[in-house]
């Protein structure tokens, strides 16, 4: 929620260049909450005309793209060291047991690792750097770096989008059921109170007169 708030305070040009840049930076193998920043933005996006759901998810799609082949580049050049290196700036996130997950799974499905682990957030920061230390072929690498990239950033972009319309249009469709539900009880309340007053004046009993 505070994320979104900032968001508002900043022009839709940096926004787009913001989401690009911590996605991409996630995808190179930074720990960074890239996911936050494309779910909060695409949120916004759904509230407020000045940001463009499309030019927002293609700068996504770029950034997860662009981000993943770099962070190949640096693990087939860096190797296994790298990931010694990175194990110990950034303890919590490439551990050994982490990076020993990962390695399994590239093992056990190859490129479509790269692509699933899109969708998980640990992998999403493995994905680049371990398919170049592990040496995978750069062609099924941007396969699955492609169509995953296009699919998650794009896909989260259009979900999360849509969904805000809908529900800020389901809202402002409760907001006024409730001013009409709350008119309706008023009115009936004040019949109530009426008819209930009108009884009790006709039942009330009149004074007696002196010498009856």
């Amino acid at each position: 929620m505070h994320v979104q708030e900032w968001l508002e305070t900043v022009p839709a040009v940096a926004v787009y260049a913001l989401v690009g840049l911590v996605i991409g930076l996630e995808s190179l193998g930074i720990p960074l909450p890239g996911e936050i920043i494309l779910v909060s933005s695409a949120l916004l996006a759904s509230q407020h005309g000045d940001i463009d759901p499309v030019i927002l998810g293609a700068c996504a799609v770029a950034g997860a793209i662009i981000g993943d082949s770099i962070g190949y580049a640096i693990g087939r050049k860096g190797g296994r060291p790298l990931l010694a290196w990175l194990g110990a700036k950034f303890p919590r996130h490439f551990s050994e047991g982490h990076i020993a997950t990962a390695e399994r799974s590239f093992q056990k499905w190859g490129m479509w690792a790269v692509f699933f682990g899109r969708f998980v957030a640990l992998l999403r920061i493995f994905a680049g750097p371990l398919a170049g230390v592990l040496r995978m072929p750069y062609w099924k690498f941007l396969i699955a770096n492609v169509l995953g990239g296009i699919l998650w950033a794009g896909g989260t972009t259009a979900v999360i989008y849509y969904v805000g319309i809908v529900a800020e249009s389901w809202l402002k469709r409760f907001s006024w059921l409730g001013l009409v539900a709350a008119v309706l009880i008023g009115a009936t309340s004040m019949l109530i109170l009426k008819r209930k007053a009108k009884k009790a004046g006709t039942a009330t009993p009149e004074p007696a007169v002196a010498g009856d």
